[in-house]
Parts: C-alpha cells; sequence; structure tokens
C-alpha cells in the first residue's frame, strides 16, 4: 500500500510516469484501498494537465473505492481533491460542500493537509481572509508533524495570497522557505513552480528583467516535465503588459485561450480576464468588453466576488475606453466600494476610473482623485505612477496648475527611477509610455509658454536615445546564440539567392531570434540617469543656427523655433497630413531609386511634395530660420521626413536629431583615435565601388572586405574608430528594429551587436538602403541602426532613409568625405555632396534619400 500511495507523490514530479504506473496497478488486482489511490493519481493529472471533466469522473470512482475501503482518511484525501476539481468546474458551492466533509473527516497532519486544499479553493473562489484562516491552523500542524513537502505547499499558498493582497515582503518570506523545502527534497514540478513563484514577487517588487528571466526559465523546467499549466500564460501576460510589450502579451494570451478552450473552468476565467486586459492594452476596445463580460459571467456563475470584482473593473475600463459615459459613474463607484472590502489593491484603479468618468462627465471628481493619489506614497515606483497622475488630473480639474506640474513631474521621476531598473533599450522605450497622460497633461498646459514647453517636451522625448543600454554580460552563452543566429540568417540568404528550400532555416532562425531576445531582455538596469535639460545651454550652444523641435498636441503641429536666445512657438500642420505627405515623398523616391524611365515626371512630383511638406511641417517658422545651420528635432512618427525636400531647407544646412537633449550630447563627443575603418559587404550592386576611390583617400584606414568584413572584425574596428563607413547591404525590420542589421561577409551585424560595442566611431556613414529608418514606439521613442549609435557617443551620422540606387550613391559617397576631410561635420559635407550631386532625377533623389544625425 505503501508504493500506491506513493504515486500521489509522483504525479506532480513526473505525471506521466505516475499514471502508467496507477494504470499498472488495475490490471493486477488491487484492493480496493489501493484502486481507489491508482484512480486519484489518474484523476489529479486530468485535473493538472488534461481533461477535467475525465478527472472529475476518475475522482467519483476513486470516492466510492475508498468509501469501500472503510478507510476515512482515504476517503478525506480523495474528497479534497475531488472537491477542487469541482470548484475549477466551476461549481463553487458543491465543491466547497465537499472540502467541508473532507476536513471533518480527518485529524492530524492528514486532517492539516485536507484543510491545506480547503484554503487552496477559497483562494482560487478569492475568499482570501478564510483562506488564512484555514492555513493558520495548517500551518503549525504539518510542521509538528515533519510533513516538509505539505509544509511547502501550504507556505507557498499563503505566499501567494499575500501578494494577492499586495504585501510583497511577507509573500517573499513564505515563498522563499518553500523553495529552499522542496530544494531539499528533490520536488522537480514543486521546484519549478516555487521558481515561478520567485518570479511573480520579482514582478511585484518591479524587477522585470528578473521576473522575465524566472518565467522563461520556468518554461523551460515546465516543458522538460511535460506539464502545462494556464497560471504561466496569465503571469507571462500580466509581466509583459507592464514591461510594455504588448504584441508579445497579445500572441501569449491568444495561444492560451486557444491551448485551454476546454478544462478547468476557473482557469479559463482567469484566461478570459487576462485576455481581456491585454486587449484593452492593445487599443482592441470591442474584444476587452467581450472578453471581460464572459469572464465576469463565468466569475459570477462560479461565486467568485474577487474575480468578479476585477472584471467588472476591466469592463469598465473598456467602455470609458471606447468612449462611453453614461452610467459607467455609478458603476465605477459599486466596483470601488466593492474592491475595497475585498482588501484589492485594484481598487486604485477603480478610484482613477471613477474619477476620470467624473471629470468627462463634468461632474466633481475630488473624492475618487484623492483616494486614487493616496496611491503616490505606497508600493513601487511603477505602481505609484497612477497615484501621481490622479494627483495630477486633480490638480488640474481644481485649476492648481502648480499641483498639477508638480505632480505630473514627480510621476515622470518615478517613471525614470523604474527605467534604470531595466538593462534593454526595448525594455527603456516602452516604459514611457506610461508617463504618456503625465507629459500630454504638461505639455497641453505648458503652450503659451514656449521655453516651459520645450523643457516638457524634452522631459519624455527619446529618452532612450540619451542613455547608452546596459550592455549584457559576457556570457558564453549569449555570444553563442549570436554566433549560430548570425550564422543561419547568412545560409538562409543564400538559399534564398540560390532558391533552394528555406522553411528549416526560417524556423531556426525565428528560434534562435527568441532566444537572443529573451536573454537581452533578462539584463539588469543600472545606475545611467540623463542630465537636466536648460533651454539657456541649449540656447548658448546654437550661435547664429536655430533648432527647430516639433511638438504634436492633440494632432496638431507646434514648432519651437530656438535660436538668437529666444524660444518661439508657431503652430503648423496637422500631423496626419504630414504623415501622409512624408509617406507619399519615400514612395516616389523609393520608385526613383529604380531610375524609371518617367524619372523626370516622378522629379516634379517629388518637388511637389516638397512644398506640401515645407506648408505642412514649417509652416510661418519658415521666415523665422535666420541663416545659420538647422537641426530638426521631429516627433517619433516623422522620423522618416526626407528633409531636404523642403524648399527652405534645400539650400541650407541641416542635421536631424531626436531630441535636443541628443544633440547636445553629440556635440561634446570626442574622438578617442584618429583611425578611420572602411567597411564592404558582399553582394553589393556596384561591388562597393566607393571603398577602392576611399581607400586611395585614407591611404592609413583599416579597408575590410572580400571575407575579412566579419561581425566580430567590423565591431572590433568600429570601436573607438574617428570616422568609420560601412557599405553593405541593410535590412530594417519593423516586427522587431533590433534585428534590422547590416550584412557582412559572414552574416547580419544586428542593433543588438552594436549595443555591445564598448565605443562607439566617432562618426559613420551607413550607405544601405534605409539604414537610417527607426521604429517609434513608447511614449516617443526610436528604435534602430542609428538609434543605438547617438547614446554610445557617436557625434554625428549619415544614413539613408529608403532604398537608394547603388550607382548614383558612389559618387555622393565620394563627394561627401572630400568634405569631411577638410574637417567639415556630417550636416555641411552632406550638404555640400548634395550641392555637387548631378541634375539626373536618380541622383537627386538619391542625395534627397540621406539625413545627417546629430551634431558631429
Amino acid at each position: 500500500m505503501g508504493d500506491a500511495l506513493a504515486l500521489l507523490e509522483l504525479v506532480f514530479a513526473r505525471p506521466t510516469e505516475a499514471v502508467a504506473e496507477a494504470r499498472a496497478l488495475l490490471d493486477g488486482a488491487p484492493t480496493a484501498l489501493e484502486a481507489s489511490v491508482a484512480h486519484h493519481v489518474i484523476g489529479l493529472a486530468q485535473r493538472e494537465y488534461g481533461d477535467l471533466n475525465a478527472a472529475i469522473a476518475e475522482l467519483r470512482t476513486a470516492r466510492a473505492l475508498a468509501r469501500k475501503s472503510g478507510s476515512n482518511q482515504r476517503l478525506a484525501d480523495v474528497l479534497a481533491t475531488l472537491g477542487i476539481a469541482t470548484v475549477h468546474a466551476g461549481r463553487t458551492s458543491r465543491g466547497l460542500a465537499i472540502l467541508d466533509e473532507a476536513v471533518d473527516l480527518g485529524s492530524g497532519a492528514p486532517a492539516a493537509r485536507v484543510r491545506f486544499r480547503r484554503a487552496g479553493a477559497l483562494w482560487i473562489v478569492g475568499r482570501h481572509q478564510d483562506a488564512l484562516a484555514d492555513l493558520r491552523v495548517a500551518v503549525p500542524a504539518l510542521r509538528r508533524a515533519g510533513d516538509v513537502l505539505w509544509t511547502a505547499r501550504a507556505l507557498t499558498l499563503r505566499g501567494l495570497i499575500n501578494l494577492a493582497f499586495g504585501l510583497v515582503g511577507r509573500a517573499d518570506s513564505d515563498l522563499l522557505a518553500a523553495e529552499r523545502m522542496f530544494t531539499d527534497i528533490d520536488e522537480r514540478h514543486a521546484s519549478a513552480f516555487a521558481l515561478h513563484n520567485r518570479g511573480l514577487v520579482a514582478f511585484r517588487s518591479g524587477d522585470l528583467p528578473a521576473a522575465l528571466s524566472c518565467l522563461d526559465e520556468v518554461e523551460r523546467r515546465y516543458r522538460e516535465l511535460g506539464t502545462s499549466t494556464p497560471e504561466l500564460a496569465i503571469d507571462r501576460c500580466a509581466i509583459l503588459l507592464c514591461a510594455g510589450l504588448v504584441r508579445d502579451a497579445v500572441a501569449v494570451a491568444d495561444s492560451a485561450l486557444t491551448a485551454h478552450r476546454r478544462g478547468q473552468a476557473t482557469r479559463r476565467a482567469e484566461l478570459l480576464l487576462v485576455a481581456a486586459r491585454v486587449a484593452l492594452a492593445a487599443g482592441d476596445q470591442p474584444a476587452a468588453q467581450d472578453r471581460a463580460a464572459a469572464a465576469a459571467a463565468l466569475f459570477a456563475a462560479q461565486r467568485r466576488q474577487w474575480w468578479y470584482a476585477h472584471a467588472r473593473l476591466l469592463l469598465l475600463q473598456a467602455r470609458f475606453a471606447a468612449g462611453a459615459t453614461g452610467r459607467l459613474l455609478g458603476q465605477a463607484e459599486r466596483v470601488a466600494r466593492q474592491l475595497d472590502a475585498l482588501g484589492s489593491p485594484d481598487v486604485v484603479q477603480a478610484h482613477l476610473l471613477a474619477g476620470r468618468v467624473a471629470l468627462a462627465r463634468g461632474s466633481s471628481p475630488t473624492a475618487h482623485l484623492g483616494q486614487a493619489a493616496l496611491a503616490r506614497r505606497r508600493g513601487r515606483a511603477i505602481g505609484r505612477v497612477d497615484g501621481w497622475l490622479a494627483q495630477a488630473l486633480l490638480a488640474h480639474a481644481l485649476g492648481d496648475r502648480r499641483r498639477m506640474l508638480a505632480a505630473c513631474r514627480r510621476g515622470l521621476d518615478l517613471l525614470d527611477e523604474h527605467r534604470l531598473t531595466l538593462g534593454a533599450s526595448e525594455l527603456r522605450a516602452h516604459a514611457t509610455a506610461r508617463g504618456t497622460q503625465l507629459a500630454e497633461l504638461a505639455i497641453r498646459d505648458s503652450v503659451a509658454n514656449p521655453r516651459g514647453l520645450l523643457r516638457w517636451s524634452e522631459r519624455w522625448r527619446a529618452t532612450a536615445c540619451a542613455m547608452p543600454p546596459i550592455r549584457p554580460p559576457d556570457d558564453p552563452v549569449i555570444r553563442g546564440d549570436f554566433a549560430a543566429l548570425r550564422e543561419v540568417t547568412h545560409r538562409l540568404r543564400l538559399a534564398r539567392g540560390q532558391r533552394a528550400p528555406t522553411h528549416a532555416l526560417e524556423s531556426e532562425r525565428s528560434r534562435l531570434e527568441r532566444l537572443v531576445r529573451a536573454r537581452t531582455l533578462h539584463t539588469a538596469g543600472g545606475t545611467s540617469p540623463s542630465r537636466a535639460f536648460d533651454p539657456a545651454v541649449l540656447l548658448d550652444s546654437l550661435g547664429g543656427g536655430r533648432l527647430l523641435e516639433l511638438v504634436d498636441i492633440n494632432g496638431d503641429l507646434h514648432l519651437l523655433v530656438c535660436g538668437s536666445g529666444r524660444v518661439r512657438r508657431v503652430r503648423a500642420g496637422r500631423t496626419g497630413a504630414a504623415k501622409d505627405a512624408v509617406e507619399a515623398a519615400r514612395t516616389v523616391l523609393r520608385r526613383l531609386s529604380y531610375a524609371p524611365p518617367e524619372g523626370d515626371r516622378l522629379l516634379v512630383r517629388l518637388t511637389d511634395l516638397g512644398k506640401r511638406l515645407e506648408e505642412i511641417l514649417l509652416g510661418p517658422a519658415v521666415r523665422l530660420l535666420g541663416d545659420g545651420p538647422v537641426v530638426i528635432v521631429p516627433p517619433g512618427r516623422l522620423h522618416g521626413v526626407p528633409w531636404s525636400l523642403l524648399p527652405a531647407l534645400d539650400d541650407r544646412v541641416h542635421a536631424v536629431a531626436p531630441s535636443a537633449a541628443t544633440w547636445l550630447n553629440s556635440r561634446t563627443a570626442k574622438p578617442v583615435s584618429n583611425g578611420v575603418v572602411l567597411v564592404r559587404g558582399p553582394s553589393l550592386g556596384t561591388a562597393g565601388a566607393e571603398v577602392p576611390a576611399l581607400s586611395r583617400m585614407y591611404p592609413d584606414a583599416r579597408v575590410l572586405a572580400d571575407g575579412s568584413a566579419t561581425a566580430a572584425d567590423v565591431l572590433d574596428s568600429l570601436g573607438g574608430a574617428a570616422l568609420a563607413h560601412v557599405a553593405a547591404h541593410g535590412t530594417f525590420r519593423a516586427d522587431n528594429a533590433l534585428f534590422s542589421a547590416l550584412h557582412l561577409d559572414d552574416g547580419p551585424l544586428t542593433v543588438y551587436d552594436f549595443e555591445r560595442l564598448p565605443r562607439a566611431p566617432h562618426r559613420i556613414v551607413l550607405p544601405s538602403c534605409g539604414s537610417g529608418r527607426l521604429l517609434p514606439l513608447g511614449a516617443d521613442e526610436l528604435l534602430g541602426l542609428t538609434a543605438a549609435l547617438l547614446p554610445l557617443g557617436t557625434a554625428g551620422i549619415v544614413a539613408s532613409l529608403v532604398t537608394v540606387n547603388d550607382a548614383a550613391t558612389v559618387p555622393l559617397m565620394v563627394a561627401l568625405h572630400k568634405s569631411l576631410r577638410t574637417g567639415e561635420d556630417c550636416a555641411k559635407a552632406l550638404w555640400q555632396a548634395r550641392r555637387a550631386a548631378s541634375d539626373e532625377p536618380v541622383h537627386r533623389a538619391t542625395a534627397a534619400s540621406f539625413i545627417a544625425l546629430g551634431a558631429g
């Protein structure tokens, strides 16, 4: 009988093996007691990893056999498992009644184990205080009995309940003690679950890299054990949303809903709730409303008030996001009272929603926003941001401008604190989205004060470009992943060129990209705060030049013209019209790169688009440009403007920067050597014809070509170079800009590789197609090849915005370097090269396709 009972513990460690042994036991001549255990084992495995209806059938058989055996202890054990399965099936009252019967049957340690499982069921339905009451009895009893396994399980449950209440310190203490116990008794599945919970603690403590790392490792362990738990998908979605990785969260939620279409009704409801939250974050209000309503209906049927209140809150948030306000205020107030009575930390969100609904309806928001604002004083940095948002909205409603701006500043400071815990530039960029509402409040309030508007615009613009990413540790596993990805991508390009099958290579590349990205997201943050922006310093640095910062306010473009000791604001056109005109101009430039026969007609079209762009983007600011050079700071969504098409800029030296602060930083960058690096990648249409000409121009340059232009050698040469020119095909990845790459002899050199440079080249010329393209995300952030170089200390970059004609690029690049050799910066050298270009349409278009970034 002892061997049969051991199978019950084997279920969670090796479920497949446990079920096989249980079936073998039933194939023999078991006693009623042994047969009860065997069916119990199969039912447990089905409950956790299979079909819930099949699980309940097996457990009912186990119950009948337990009664036949005459063992109350055996019957109580089966009833406890059956009770939880019944709760998971959505029959809450019946399941809890079965658990009550089980508790009444037992005594001593077996009774404590049953009481622990009733606590688990109470936790599932959201009766957290009742669950803690059971654990207060169960934990001491299990400890006295020396039952390490069940004590660890009970501590794990208590830790999870503490997390639900927001008591992170208590949760951490319980979960850490449980993890040590599981490790001591070599419980593999329980150990994986303990690591899963450590990820939750890291998440609630604000350490997103550690949380992502834990969950990735947990997924690997669960896969090895052959188990699948919807809880992992639920928790991963929550962490991905907090990290701003909404697209990843959508994929996880949709996959989990499909995988768990059948099974436990309780977990299905929880999956619907998290999927609704993901849809709301993705801006899909109809899906959010449908899923939240479905989750609320399931929770109501399951009598799970804690969960029902949270589903109702999410449903109301989705309706408000869709523009509804009717009856929403009273409903939000009721949900706030429910969440407060349940002790949920999400009561802050309910009060914030009620306050915003009141504002939208012209009612007094004071009571609700005041309650939500209390959250600004407690908890982790990222959680306190909503409290400061409530404070800012309240001050704005009361007409207290000083308090409103102070609240916006404090909220954004907290987000800075949070971002410094993140090492990956992708996470840092996404994190800024949490500050959008705070920044917009302050920006709208500052329209009448140009210097104030400039400060607030800079406060939350391209902040990821202002501080270098934290370099991942020099881990051989990470190096191996990068090398493997480079090799597979290189083979894939060759296979495509030969029209060979590519499916296997594409699958392997996708797998390696997921590994590389995941390891990068695990990188912990550091201390690299950006310096405060001072408009006076900017004005002093401009000399006789101008800096134009474009600010999008409710879809209208406002220009801040900085220069001659002043900051002036003028209103231009609409952002939407600008985006349409930019895309039209880029389309014409791409068509001209192929030297079409209708080139003259397209050039006329391009000229007209340039005038249209000037009208929308500059408007009356054209009269304020002065005679000197111009620096343009566009919003992220307008980073791809071919600025030289604008008549006012065509014959004027101009450069582009992600922010005024980034431009100021690039002015102070100094070269650490006088070395020149020339790189020629494979398969160029002109065989990289400018490189031989440039090597004669720079006789001491290091030339990497014809097999020597490998990623390792190119990176080694670029570090600290005074000037680099990389002639190579390029690829921009809109799905993940950090995999945008230059193609070298042994494969791609990605943005991830650039971010690992210990020192950046002082100046770099990237003539490859689309090398200057960037992906806007977060509040107003940019990711891509050039965005990676500026925070590393590169002073000046010349790059293309679209596909360019290889043959027309060669003379443009030679002319550019002739000017660079005379000491000109990148902006002036590009201007001179553009003036020297042929009037042929393809040459004109090629010259207009390049921009200068930075101040060097």
